[in-house]
């Protein structure tokens, strides 16, 4: 099936690094976006040659582009973004506040030469009295609650993925194709800036709530008021180890007869929900010496069965191998810049039954350079001599 392309015939300038940024582009590129990423000359971005945690930044994030690679800190680099940001629907930038003014790249210059331009950046944090620090996942994790809330107490932990960088792109997005849609009626285009301590403070919302509501604060998730009867993971047989919910009246009956806990399901003190919260340390122990006596196989089948909310603990190298992912879609063939290949994540969406993605591998610094210049009505001499003093790579 072909993967859908809403978003053909828009053009995106991208100015980006890391995972925030590149987010939002790899976004806009799965569903049929133009996106030229400029990188720095010669090398392009820094993100490539990541190592440690941040070793798949580049390949996660970084599909489905074209890449030029140019000094725009040079005169004759700079006049070729702009030329080309004449052409452009949108442009993405994460770099640091004020960073794109000075090169002349701002919103109020670009816009002049371009009024139709949709303008997005990605900061750490949105018009305010924070919005010259710098920021990072990790430091919006921290300040807004999600490593607290995730962590022992006292002692936060940063959730185990860049997850405020992802979702601040996803949220960039949101505000693109919303400026997008005013632009088809105005004529106008617009500035759209997202924010990681924003996206935090929005994850935060419902423990916010909760502190209004009931007159305290949560504790963190790892030592929480359990809301459910059974909402747990449980030791098997063969050393697995399962996640098994039973959070329903109706559940109940049904998911005690399948266990041979029938006592339990008989019983009048846990005939109701909030009567079985209040008894789980009574029941817990019993219901995870009857599941332990299942391998991991046998016990997500009976959950399956029973129409119970279940998941094995799984690894993200899991993925690769996953029977959902595999059969739906869901996997995103690309390339390596080694050459080697790789099966990344789709967009979490279905358009018309079908996938959006794949449509571009990894792309080599500047790769697609001198073919962008061309399209701009460069001459090949001008364009070998933008080559011959390294303001063009590639």
């Amino acid at each position: 099936m072909t993967s859908p392309t809403p978003l053909k015939g828009i053009r995106v300038l991208e100015f980006t690094h890391m995972v925030m940024g590149p987010t939002a582009g790899m976004t806009l590129a799965d569903l049929g976006a133009e996106v030229i990423k400029v990188e720095p000359a010669p090398e392009g971005d820094s993100t490539r040659r990541l190592t440690g945690s941040g070793t798949g930044f580049y390949a996660a994030f970084q599909r489905s582009r074209r890449s030029l690679c140019i000094d725009i800190k040079a005169p004759e680099g700079l006049a070729l973004v702009r030329r080309l940001a004449v052409k452009t629907d949108v442009l993405v930038e994460n770099f640091r506040p004020g960073a794109m003014a000075k090169l002349g790249l701002g919103f109020a210059e670009l816009s002049a030469l371009n009024p139709g331009l949709v303008y997005c950046s990605c900061k750490g944090f949105l018009p305010g009295p924070y919005e010259h620090r710098t920021a990072l996942d990790e430091v919006v994790q921290m300040m807004g609650g999600l490593a607290y809330m995730t962590g022992l107490e006292g002692r936060p932990l940063r959730a185990g993925s860049s997850v405020i960088d992802i979702m601040g792109g996803l949220s960039a997005v949101v505000g693109i194709l919303a400026a997008l849609s005013e632009r088809q009626r105005t004529g106008q285009g617009g500035e759209i800036q997202a924010g990681l301590f924003e996206t935090v403070a929005l994850l935060m919302a419902q423990h916010m709530a909760q502190t209004k509501i009931t007159g305290s604060a949560p504790p963190p998730m790892s030592v929480r008021r359990p809301a459910w009867p059974v909402y747990d993971i449980f030791a098997t047989s063969d050393g697995g180890q399962v996640f098994v919910g039973v959070v329903t009246d109706t559940q109940w009956p049904a998911f005690c007869a399948a266990f041979g806990l029938e006592d339990l399901g008989a019983d009048p003190s846990l005939a109701t929900k909030q009567q079985r919260v209040g008894e789980r340390d009574r029941t817990i122990p019993r219901i995870a010496a009857a599941l332990a006596a299942y391998t991991k196989p046998e016990l997500m089948a009976k959950c399956e069965a029973l129409g119970l909310p279940f998941a094995p603990i799984g690894k993200p190298a899991d993925l690769f191998e996953d029977p959902h992912l595999l059969g739906s879609g869901g996997l995103v063939p690309l390339t390596l810049p080694d050459g080697s290949p790789i099966d990344l994540p789709a967009l979490p969406v279905s358009i018309d039954g079908a996938r959006p993605g794949g449509t571009g591998d990894l792309r080599r610094p500047g790769e697609d350079g001198p073919e962008i210049a061309a399209e701009l009505g460069y001459s090949a001499a001008e364009i070998a001599a933008l080559r011959a003093t390294g303001i063009l790579a590639g």
